[in-house]
């Protein structure tokens, strides 16, 4: 989980607040007097805040957790494009809070782009749940609706983003200073509780509610819209109570306006003639004040680190893709509970929750008795490595996944299985040099093949020529296939005869994660089964084969049927997850009606639990990485810049979606590859990320005191404070 995405703490708590654009300002409106919660002094505003922000934090990330899946199962796109896409969403709403924060400090204030950014946000809801609706329109209509939601939602959510928390230290008056940092506390536990149990609760409103024959995507992203709609009027109702700071400037655009005069200054002074200044902010002296060009300088030494930081990010946010995809693709039943694969999401807010008290009230103070300088900077390399071995162990259970799948056809190649459905034994031969010992011994009745056999074509489509055999009958027959596909050969009585009908199987042998049926009827008559209350299908007669049909993981001891004149029960059995049957329905003198149960594809066989360590192992790192950093940074950054550190750290995570969507669509590698690839990057990273550390001097806290620092807002002051306060909760 990225830290600065499902923690919040980090992702608001530090949010661009309006600064001084130069050293003298008109001082604020003094606050009026607040309503307090039980004759305590936390002001009763704040409580609106609290609760709009834990419905807020519930709507975006129960909208998110499902996302993947969206893409992947209702939008049937690739998992690349599914990755990217995802990727491009994340990246989206990490570049628009600095869009929302210029807008608040320099046009609307924070309550009202609060206000009008959530209108936006709830609108984009609205449309993506529409998306959602499969009697709403075609593949192209949902794509439209789905892109256009998910903006708006960036937008709104972005938009908020720096705004909220900075809002609600904004209703404590100076005096308080105690009572605001313990409100950033509760602000911290209402965020991540509203990620923990979203991230457990859509993706059973997703995968446990069925609607139109298929899982609920509309009513998995309706619940979250209906929160956010929620976390307005609440926020709304506080409206009279809140005390509203008026717009006092945007201090990101005033330090890069100073940057830009000092390139653009420099640029048009480079004659030798003119004297060299000790730095190149220097230029900026004619139209800045000198105080700002230094907490600048301070500033860069502190980007110059942020370089090698989104590649982190890359890797810790693809726990809602790639890792998600992976999912999907193993055994998710633990016995006593079935997990949804977008469910193993709850694991990175829970252990966060956990790893924090752990690592500050625990492992650093043992580091520390240890004599081991423990450095922050070393904190975050060694952050990496945890990153870089949390991906490690994802190829490693990525490959073993690879070995228990279905091997997959090559070019000029196509795997067969053979059905007989006759009452006898049979021999198959293919007459084709090349494959004529395939099928060498006879296949009993009801038996299949126990593998697929792999037949090697001459061209990419080709007519193989079956000798068929049974009892004194001898027939020849011919069937036509195209390669890098699967094929089933149904062979079966046919009056004194006996035919074949060769059957094109999945597109792909993978179901990805989902459960698949099909149906052959042997029966003389048409056939209706119904798999559920709103799913049902209608199989031909006389070996009518009807298409593949997803359908929940479970036990289906007495499937309905009927035929034009009579009612029967088929006992299914357990269907697993990633598994694609064949029931093949026949009507047996012995045994009456029943079905023939033949798995075209085996059931995921690798539990789910093997993820846990590469989840505890990456949101290790990110406790390590994310927290620890901005410590240092506010540590070693002038109070006038914290803003725009939070505004770049913003943007590294952006950075680092954008790095995983352009991976996922041009690396053409498979994924287990794409696993490492991100491991080895981070290492190279964490070892130019560690250089750099080791060549850092670090800036004490009293070198950086000027005259500008007691300028600042009080809201900002709190806000540095908070994050050694948050860390020890």
């Amino acid at each position: 989980m990225n830290t600065f995405q499902k923690n919040e703490s980090k992702e608001t708590l530090f949010s661009p607040v309006s600064i001084e654009e130069v050293p003298r300002r008109p001082p604020s409106p003094p606050k009026k007097p607040s309503t307090k919660i039980c004759g305590s002094n936390y002001p009763l505003s704040i409580a609106f805040i609290v609760v709009n922000e834990f419905c807020e934090r519930f709507s975006y990330y129960g909208m998110k957790a499902v996302l993947t899946l969206y893409f992947l199962y209702f939008l049937h796109w690739n998992e690349d494009t599914s990755t990217s896409i995802y990727h491009a969403f994340s990246s989206l709403c990490y570049f628009t809070p600095i869009l929302g924060a210029a807008i608040a400090d320099s046009w609307l204030g924070k309550f009202k782009t609060i206000i009008y950014l959530s209108l936006v946000y709830v609108l984009g809801h609205a449309i993506k749940s529409l998306g959602a609706l499969p009697i709403l329109g075609g593949q192209v209509v949902h794509t439209v609706l789905s892109l256009v939601g998910l903006s708006l939602i960036a937008l709104g959510t972005g938009g908020i983003k720096p705004c909220v928390a900075a809002f609600g230290g904004d209703q404590f008056e100076e005096k308080h200073a105690e009572e605001r940092s313990r409100y950033f506390s509760v602000f911290y536990l209402a965020i991540n509780a509203g990620s923990l149990i979203s991230t457990f609760i859509t993706p059973m409103l997703r995968g446990d509610v069925q609607c139109f024959g298929e899982d609920c995507y509309a009513l998995a992203f309706g619940v979250p819209g209906l929160l956010m709609v929620i976390a307005l009027v609440v926020f709304a109702m506080g409206s009279k109570m809140y005390n509203k700071p008026p717009p006092e400037g945007n201090i990101v655009a005033q330090v890069l306006k100073c940057i830009w005069f000092a390139i653009s200054n420099r640029f048009k002074n480079r004659s030798g003639d003119i004297p060299k200044r000790q730095h190149w902010l220097d230029w900026a002296a004619e139209k800045y004040p000198k105080q700002l060009i230094m907490d600048v300088k301070a500033l860069t030494r502190i980007l110059f680190l942020y370089i090698p930081l989104p590649m982190f990010w890359a890797l810790l946010d693809q726990q809602g893709s790639r890792w998600t995809l992976q999912a999907t693709r193993m055994n998710r039943n633990l016995g006593f509970f079935v997990l949804q694969p977008d469910q193993m999401q709850v694991l990175n807010p829970l252990l966060v929750l956990i790893f924090i008290p752990l690592f500050d009230l625990v492992i650093y103070r043992l580091v520390s008795k240890c004599g081991i300088n423990f450095s922050s900077l070393r904190k975050m390399a060694v952050g990496m490595i945890l990153a870089c071995l949390a991906f490690a162990i994802a190829a490693a259970v990525e490959i073993k996944i690879n070995e228990m799948a279905p091997a997959q056809p090559g070019p000029q190649e196509v795997f067969l299985q053979v059905l007989n459905l006759a009452d006898d034994e049979m021999k198959v031969t293919i007459l084709e040099n090349e494959n004529n010992s395939l099928l060498i011994e006879s296949i009993k009745s009801f038996q299949k093949t126990p593998h697929y056999s792999k037949l090697y074509l001459k061209t990419k489509s080709q007519d193989f020529h079956f000798h068929l055999k049974y009892h004194n009958l001898s027939v020849y027959t011919e069937h036509s296939v195209q390669e890098q596909n699967w094929y089933s050969l149904f062979i079966r009585e046919d009056g004194n005869s006996i035919s074949s009908m060769m059957v094109k199987d999945t597109e792909s042998k993978t179901t990805n994660g989902m459960t698949a049926v099909r149906f052959v009827n042997t029966l003389h008559k048409d056939v209706n089964i119904t798999l559920s209350t709103d799913m049902s299908l209608n199989v031909g007669e006389d070996y009518g084969v009807s298409a593949y049909r997803i359908v929940q993981r479970g036990e289906y001891p007495a499937v309905h049927c009927r035929t034009e004149d009579e009612n029967f029960s088929l006992n299914l059995g357990l269907l697993e997850f990633g598994a694609a049957y064949l029931f093949v329905i026949t009507n047996s003198t012995n045994q009456g009606l029943q079905a023939w149960k033949i798995a075209d594809i085996p059931a995921n066989k690798m539990s789910i639990a093997w993820q846990l360590p590469q989840y505890a192992l990456v949101t290790a790192a990110e406790v390590m990485f994310s927290v620890t950093g901005l410590e240092f940074s506010y540590s070693q950054a002038p109070s006038s810049m914290k803003s725009v550190l939070q505004a770049a750290w913003l943007l590294t995570v952006a950075v680092g979606n954008i790095i995983v969507l352009v991976v996922a669509q041009f690396s053409g590698l498979v994924q287990w590859a794409e696993f490492i690839l991100f491991s080895c990057l981070l290492l190279v990273v964490c070892l130019i990320f560690s250089i750099m550390g080791y060549n850092y001097v670090p800036v004490k806290t009293e070198d950086m005191q000027g005259p500008a620092d007691k300028q600042i807002p009080h809201i900002q002051g709190n806000m540095i404070n908070l994050e050694t306060k948050k860390t020890k909760l």
